[in-house]
């Protein structure tokens, strides 16, 4: 730990649905929910209207719908969208410390110190968090961030989530006892609910509780590692630095469930999800990796890995999600699967793809058989003629809006944006020439962004 409150983390509260309502004025205070938005797809982020009817991230979509009120916004990813706004945030965020991790397309940790111009008095990293949380809403139309500052970087991340959304909580050196000694013992990172349970039937609820148990205890339950760690952070023990993006070997990332998993539909849409976060990190630090990695742990802790390697190097969400999918078919799920994740190594700053757009099937590890006569794909289905919930679009005599939803040869449009009122909805015939795909709009706010550069960050 530090002797200063100077590490920061920063996390865009429900990012994918605030960035949503951003865009849609409609749906404004509505409940919102971002994922997979048929079959069995998952939650990838539910609005905080929609959490108070019990949707949470990783919830499969069907149980969402039985959980929200009619009315309830069920919507697509648009990754181009949340890259925008993500880009702007960590632009805001280099121009307040030259050291800063990013996390994911929605958080990150800064250095305060590395900048040498701060004061890192408590009144002091106050007021820059309460700066930077303005800044922040200004420059990217609204989308709210909390802040969590304090000595380590275990604090700032549980400070962060403390007092969501738009919350702020500054932990002063030698108070980090007092913060997470009355806190869940699920708040520490690697205590998932099989850990929870593990310490729940001996009696252990809090952190504080768990401080109280000796290093020879939490080996003997959990192994050396993990027993060491929990042993760590439950004395809010955290020596990690900062990690700037250029300098990390690799990006991941994972997830952890309430209930292990044996489905494959509904691990291989959990491994979209997460290759889709590893790939966005990737493009927001403009690098590309060619080795895929995916960890499994099962219900007893164990845990193994996967890894293949491409011929180049790519930074596409889609391809990383290929690649896992290829590597979780060799695993065996029927005994229940606890935690998942996806990781990128062999790093490089630059992506140098295959013509035309390769895909994994392009990309074998051993050359195809030549013998087998190639043999004409079927003709693609016109991109027009697939809208998704969300999508954005433009008509050419009513302008741009976006998919209200689709079905029967029929595509339903609201005509609205950032900056104006509700607007009205039309009904066409998905293949009408006058419907074109189009790019997220852009927000009010130029104002924000000049005042990122001359404002916040002085």
């Amino acid at each position: 730990m530090r002797a200063e409150a100077s590490i920061a983390h920063v996390d865009l509260d429900a990012m994918f649905a605030a960035v949503e309502q951003r865009d849609k004025v409609s749906l404004r205070g509505r409940p919102v929910i971002v994922g997979a938005v048929a079959g069995r797809g998952v939650v990838a982020t539910a609005s905080y209207e929609a959490r108070a009817y019990g949707a949470r991230s990783a919830m499969p979509t069907a149980e969402a719908r039985r959980r929200c009120p009619p009315g309830t916004a069920f919507l697509a990813p648009r990754f181009a969208a949340y890259r925008k706004t993500s880009e702007v945030v960590m632009a805001l965020l280099a121009q307040v410390s030259p050291l800063v991790e990013q996390v994911s397309i929605d958080e990150a940790y800064l250095d305060l110190a590395a900048a040498g111009r701060h004061d890192l008095s408590v009144p002091g990293v106050t007021g820059l968090a309460e700066q930077i949380r303005k800044t922040i809403a200004a420059a990217t139309g609204g989308v709210t961030a909390s802040v969590g500052v304090g000595t380590s970087k275990l604090v700032a991340k549980i400070g962060s989530d403390l007092h969501k959304p738009d919350g702020l909580t500054i932990c002063a050196p030698g108070q980090e006892r007092a913060l997470l000694d009355p806190l869940p013992v699920t708040r520490l990172p690697g205590v998932g609910p099989a850990t929870a349970e593990r310490l729940r039937r001996s009696g252990l609820h809090t952190v504080a509780d768990l401080a109280r148990v000796g290093l020879p205890d939490l080996i003997d339950w959990f192994g050396q590692a993990h027993g060491a760690g929990l042993f760590r952070l439950a004395r809010a023990d955290d020596g990690r630095p900062i990690v700037g993006e250029r300098e990390a070997k690799s990006v991941s990332a994972e997830e952890t469930f309430d209930v292990d998993l044996t489905d494959r539909a509904r691990l291989n849409n959990e491994l979209d999800l997460l290759a889709t976060r590893v790939g966005e990190r990737l493009r927001a630090g403009g690098l590309s990796a060619r080795t895929i990695t995916i960890k499994v742990r099962h219900h007893d802790f164990t845990t193994i890995t996967r890894s293949a390697t491409r011929a180049q190097p790519t930074d596409d969400p889609r391809l990383v999600a290929q690649f896992a999918r290829r590597l979780l078919a060799e695993v065996d799920t029927s005994v229940g699967i606890r935690l998942l994740g996806v990781g990128a190594t062999t790093l490089a700053d630059f992506v140098q793809e295959d013509l035309f757009g390769a895909s994994i099937d392009d990309d074998p590890v051993t050359p195809p058989a030549a013998t087998t006569p190639a043999v004409a794909p079927a003709p693609a289905e016109p991109a027009s003629m697939v809208w998704r919930p969300g999508q954005d679009l433009r008509h050419d005599h009513h302008g741009a809006g976006w998919v209200w939803g689709s079905g029967h040869g029929r595509v339903t449009v609201r005509f609205e944006g950032p900056a104006t009122p509700p607007g009205p909805v039309r009904t066409f015939a998905v293949d009408d020439p006058a419907l074109h795909q189009a790019d997220p709009p852009d927000w009010p706010g130029p104002a924000g962004h000049a005042l990122s550069q001359q404002q916040v960050l002085r």
